[in-house]
């Protein structure tokens, strides 16, 4: 009895939960310039925040897949991606070359302490977050499996189109 008690209540609290403020934390772009998470806040737009490593090779083959449909998601929905890299500092010229080479074209952040990933929930790499215009993330997801960008997809439209 306890434990329907307690799913109901989760149940109920999940939606709370999911429209969480963006955390404010000050990371770096791929030209070392400053920029604040909490600049995501109220964009006017879905945004989209893929984390990633180099050495990750789902976040890779994810991103990639992204990369593909970016100027027609971009088009359809107005949305952005910023692509957030959990590399430590050390490798950042690792970072700057996987992005170089598969061409993508969206924004690069640089959380090298994991820092944002924390703040967000993310226990591991690839997440996922998608954070609705007016600023509160209403999707997450950890892990990837082909074809899974086009359920992403279906979430972005949804915000986009309020």
């Amino acid at each position: 009895m306890r434990l329907k008690i307690l799913t109901f209540i989760l149940a109920l609290a999940a939606p709370l939960l999911m429209k969480a403020e963006v955390p404010s934390i000050q990371l770096a772009n791929m030209n070392g310039e400053k920029v604040n998470t909490a600049s995501l806040e109220a964009p006017g737009h879905p945004v989209v925040v893929s984390f990633f490593a180099t050495w990750c090779k789902p976040c890779i083959r994810e991103l990639t897949a992204i990369a593909d449909l970016y100027p027609d998601w971009q088009d359809e929905t107005g949305m952005e991606l910023i692509a957030v890299s959990i590399d430590i500092a050390q490798d950042e010229a690792k970072v700057r070359s996987l992005v170089e080479s598969h061409g993508w074209e969206y924004a690069v952040w640089l959380d090298q302490n994991s820092e944002f990933l924390k703040a967000v929930g993310g226990q591991a790499v690839p997440y996922v977050l998608l954070i609705a215009p007016d600023g509160k993330v209403v999707y997450n997801h950890m892990g990837y499996q082909d074809g899974q960008e086009n359920a992403l997809y279906e979430e972005i439209k949804k915000v986009a189109n309020k």
